[in-house]
C-alpha cells in the first residue's frame, strides 16, 4: 500500500468516527423549539429558504444537531448554501450559546476537511474546486503562508474563506497551526451570524437589525477596500518571504 492511500485511508477512518461521533452526542444536545406556530404568525417575516432549511433539521429529530453541523461542513467544503443561512438559522434554530459552538464545530470540520483534500490530492483537484481567477490572485500564499496573514484573510468579512482553506492545503502550513488560525479567524463573523438568528428567535428584532447593520457595514468597508487590502496582504507576505530568504 502507498503512502498516499494509506493517508487517505487514516484520514477517511477520522472522518467517519468524527461524523459517526457527532450523531451520536446530538442526542444530548438541546433540540430545536417547535416552529409551526411561529412560522404560522410570522411567515411574511421569513425568508422561503430560511423556513425549509429549519423544518429541514426539526425533520432529524434528537439527531438536528449533528445534521446541522455536518451541514456546516458540507457548505464549506462543496458551498451547497450560503454559509450566512447556515449561520442565521443556527442561532434561530438552537440559541446564541449552542448555534455559535454548533456552528464553529461544523465550520471547523468542514475547513479540515477542505485543507486535507487539497494536501493530499494536490492542486490538480484543487482547480477543480476553486475558480482559476481565485486561485491565480491568491497564489502568492502557497509560498509562503504567514500565520498572520491566513489570520486577517479569515477574520476579513466577506472573504472567500471556503477556498482559502483549499489554498492553505497547498502550502507548508502544517494541520495544527492551519486548524487554530482558521477556527478563531472566523469567530468574529460566526458569532454575528449567530446571534441574529438569535436575536429573531426572541423576537428582540431592534438587536437583530443592529447586528444585521453592523454586518453590513463592515462587509461594505471591506468590499470598498478590497484591493489596497489585497496590495497590503500581498506586499506583507513577499516582504516576510525576503525576510526568511536573508542569511
Amino acid at each position: 500500500m502507498t503512502t498516499r492511500r494509506r493517508q487517505l485511508l487514516i484520514r477517511g477512518a477520522i472522518l467517519i468516527s468524527l461524523v459517526v461521533l457527532i450523531l451520536y452526542f446530538s442526542r444530548h444536545a438541546p433540540q430545536p423549539f417547535h416552529l409551526l406556530t411561529l412560522l404560522a404568525e410570522d411567515e411574511e417575516e421569513l425568508s422561503l429558504r430560511q423556513e425549509k432549511l429549519m423544518s429541514f433539521l426539526i425533520s432529524f429529530g434528537p439527531y438536528s444537531a449533528g445534521v446541522f453541523v455536518l451541514l456546516q461542513a458540507l457548505q464549506v467544503v462543496i458551498s451547497p448554501i450560503p454559509g450566512e443561512l447556515t449561520g442565521v438559522v443556527g442561532g434561530y434554530v438552537y440559541g446564541k450559546e449552542f448555534g455559535f459552538i454548533f456552528s464553529t464545530l461544523g465550520l471547523t470540520l468542514g475547513s479540515w476537511i477542505a485543507f486535507e483534500l487539497a494536501r493530499i490530492l494536490g492542486r490538480p483537484f484543487v482547480e477543480r474546486w476553486v475558480r482559476r481567477e481565485i486561485l491565480e490572485k491568491f497564489n502568492f500564499l502557497t509560498t509562503n503562508a504567514g500565520t498572520l496573514i491566513s489570520f486577517l484573510l479569515f477574520l476579513l468579512p466577506g472573504f472567500p474563506k471556503d477556498y482559502l482553506c483549499y489554498v492553505l492545503g497547498l502550502t507548508r502550513m502544517n494541520l495544527t497551526t492551519f486548524l487554530v488560525v482558521s477556527a478563531i479567524g472566523r469567530l468574529p463573523g460566526t458569532y454575528l451570524l449567530t446571534v441574529q438568528g438569535a436575536s429573531l428567535r426572541s423576537e428582540h428584532y431592534l438587536t437583530a437589525l443592529v447586528f444585521a447593520v453592523i454586518s453590513a457595514a463592515i462587509l461594505l468597508v471591506a468590499y470598498c477596500y478590497r484591493h489596497p487590502l489585497h496590495r497590503w496582504i500581498k506586499g506583507k507576505s513577499s516582504g516576510d518571504e525576503q525576510k526568511l530568504g536573508e542569511p
